[in-house]
């Protein structure tokens, strides 16, 4: 089974590096290109044995899966100029949110996915998001679950729900890292603890949440309860937290899929469906 990547930007490479590490894929078996080629050459200098192609057209020659990751108003023209040299065989795997399975599939006639990968992925954890399409074969099916399932937890998801969770497996990592750097940065300011220190203390008090909760020890609301004691320090500030965050999340979410849907408009534009 040969895997093709357009693009190798940020997300492009979390994918072959995680595949890779997780053996999942080999070198030879992967074959690459990019608009800037350089991009792509950069990686085959840390994995001699990958394809290098100069472009899709030279990509989709060889390869069963193809995973298109590029922006999303330059999926339209590449599977305009990729649609006849395509076959049923075939499987395409976009991994933007604003474009739905069914709007590919009706530039294309080969099969069609989408797999919403997470920056998480790079460590062999966290979710990924699979929508399929109605002409994926079972066998397809089953490659695609094995493939995320080595680098992720992969979960299936119908497009109403598309941008929230979106928001929560590939976005979260940022926000909540925006978060606990804001965290980082009040503890440094008001106390006389180094940033360095800060960042260490509060780096593995979230990687032992993580694993925590991965445990099944506690849910979120059992675990607050016992942390918090009655009339202690944690009870004061869950108190400061209710107050100031508010309407906090509710504004993200809000933002999000504000964003989201002008960027759909701008894509059906293109798809005219």
């Amino acid at each position: 089974m040969n895997v093709g990547f357009i693009g190798t930007g940020n997300m492009g490479r979390i994918l072959i590096e995680a595949f890779l590490e997780a053996r999942v894929l080999s070198p030879s078996s992967m074959y690459i290109t990019n608009r800037t080629i350089e991009k792509a050459k950069s990686i085959e200098e840390k994995y001699p044995n990958i394809q290098v192609c100069l472009s899709a057209d030279e990509l989709v020659k060889y390869v069963d899966y193809i995973f298109i990751c590029v922006k999303p108003l330059d999926i339209h023209p590449l599977l305009l100029r990729l649609r006849e040299q395509l076959n049923e065989n075939q499987c395409l795997i976009s991994i933007t949110s604003p474009i739905s399975v069914e709007q590919i599939e009706s530039i294309v006639h080969c099969q069609v996915a989408r797999v919403i990968p997470s920056i998480t992925n790079r460590a062999l954890s966290g979710v990924s998001l699979l929508t399929l399409g109605d002409r994926c074969k079972e066998e397809t099916k089953t490659t695609i679950e094995k493939m995320f399932s080595a680098i992720s937890n992969p979960i299936y998801i119908e497009n109403n729900i598309t941008r929230v969770a979106s928001d929560i497996v590939s976005c979260g990592p940022a926000f909540f890292s925006f978060l606990l750097q804001k965290f980082v940065d009040a503890a440094v300011k008001e106390t006389e603890i180094s940033k360095e220190q800060a960042i260490q203390l509060a780096s593995k008090m979230f990687i032992g949440l993580g694993k925590l909760l991965e445990s099944g020890h506690y849910t979120l609301p059992t675990l607050q309860e016992k942390v918090c004691v009655k009339g202690g320090v944690t009870g004061e500030g869950i108190k400061v937290l209710e107050s100031e965050t508010g309407e906090l999340f509710v504004h993200l979410f809000r933002s999000t899929h504000a964003k989201y849907f002008e960027d759909i408009n701008e894509v059906v534009e293109q798809f005219h469906i």
